[in-house]
């Protein structure tokens, strides 16, 4: 007897998932916001103004960049952090695509009530 194929699975909602857990927490909003003007910054850059520490900032991009929404770069002796507007586009493509299906399950919805 053979084993059955595995069922290919859509990698966006995984994808997805991911992207929207880092987005969850506001100091990672907060860090993609100023990373939002297409500028590369510092750690030590993207800590000023706020209470956290070097240490703490540099985990919450780490959790960024492993959803792939900022990519880093070496300069010198430093790594400068930079937002992937690829991954916000891929994330609000998901996002398009399920509400297309509220649409048109709610339009479904109203023809049958309506009929």
């Amino acid at each position: 007897m053979s084993n059955p194929e595995p069922v290919a699975r859509d990698p966006a909602p995984i994808f997805a998932a991911r992207i929207f857990a880092a987005l969850g927490d506001r100091t990672r909003l907060a860090l993609l916001g100023k990373l939002g003007d297409g500028q590369a910054r510092s750690i030590a850059a993207l800590s000023t103004d706020t209470a956290l520490t070097r240490q703490a900032i540099t985990k919450h991009l780490h959790v960024l960049q492993d959803a792939g929404l900022v990519a880093s770069l070496r300069v010198g002796r430093e790594s400068r952090f930079a937002a992937r507007r690829e991954a916000l586009d891929e994330a609000r493509a998901y996002l398009d695509g399920v509400s297309r299906q509220w649409d048109d399950t709610l339009g479904r919805l109203k023809a049958f009530v309506e009929g």
